[in-house]
């Protein structure tokens, strides 16, 4: 049947518009307002062109948030990734207190991270931490997980992980449920018993998409984070734990400086877009449809 493009037209509209007015207008005003040197509260601004950017190459702070942020995407999903599959494929090999444990894991994702990263500041406290305690029980030397510059980082993506891996155990659980039976019965029939070769040869092939779907959002999800840097580390100490979204919440709202800001958002939107089409590029390769 061929849709006249006038009724095509409408029924794309609605789209269209929230599209321009929720994100496309809002980016043109960023972008815009990156060209500027203007200051929150300011009545005036300067046209500057591009000496945001220039600074922001030369701007140490904003190197270090960078490379801490790229760090943290990589510890975080991958470890949500592995964590989740790992997970679910132990509750599926298993239906006993299957519906238990997707809650269990789901929890933390259904939490609020500025309430549990209270939580977490008290499990890592230096003295009575519950952390530094289970430790020294086993004879290990206590550390100041959120004050110490060389582990603060990991700290902040281990509770990254926690939150996340539910996500991704939820996910895989509804990838390995869309894997017919007879698949893994024909498998059975060609000899193929032991589960690790069933894993690689029928199960991981079959997931790819599920895993490039897990993917992506757990590495949105990491880039964006924010919450557990303000309320634990606050970027510190000496800027060990300063991530992207958190330098541009420094810059706008500390500092006032909303032209600079507006430059490291259009960098970081720029970082993301192209993250997620050099994943999409790299894996869509290897995934089975």
């Amino acid at each position: 049947m061929r849709v006249h493009p006038l009724n095509t037209l409408m029924l794309l509209s609605p789209a269209t518009v929230l599209l321009v007015v929720l994100l496309l207008l809002p980016v043109a005003v960023v972008a815009v307002m990156s060209l500027t040197d203007w200051q929150f509260g300011a009545a005036t601004l300067n046209w500057i062109g591009l000496a945001n950017y220039v600074e922001l190459w030369s701007d140490p702070v904003f190197r270090k948030s960078l490379g801490n942020t790229f760090l943290y995407l990589v510890l975080v999903t991958g470890g949500a990734v592995s964590i989740g599959l790992g997970a679910a494929l132990l509750i599926e090999s298993d239906s006993q207190l299957r519906g238990f444990y997707r809650t269990a894991f789901f929890m933390p994702v259904a939490s609020t991270l500025i309430a549990m990263a209270v939580v977490w500041q008290f499990l890592l406290h230096p003295s009575a931490g519950m952390v530094n305690h289970v430790l020294t029980i086993v004879g290990l030397t206590p550390r100041d997980w959120l004050n110490d510059r060389h582990v603060a980082l990991y700290s902040l993506a281990a509770i990254g992980i926690w939150q996340m891996s539910g996500l991704a155990l939820v996910l895989f659980l509804a990838g390995l449920k869309s894997i017919p039976q007879d698949i893994r019965d024909a498998s059975a029939l060609d000899g193929i018993a032991h589960p690790w070769e069933r894993f690689r040869r029928i199960t991981w092939p079959l997931l790819g998409p599920t895993t490039l779907f897990v993917v992506t959002v757990c590495a949105i999800r990491a880039l964006q984070v924010f919450d557990t840097v303000h309320v634990l580390t606050r970027g510190g100490p000496n800027k060990s734990t300063e991530v992207l979204l958190h330098t541009i919440y420094a810059e706008g709202f500390s500092f006032f400086r909303m032209g600079y800001a507006s430059a490291m958002t259009i960098v970081f939107i720029a970082g993301i877009f192209f993250l997620t089409q050099v994943q999409h590029a790299t894996m869509e390769r290897k995934t089975h449809y």
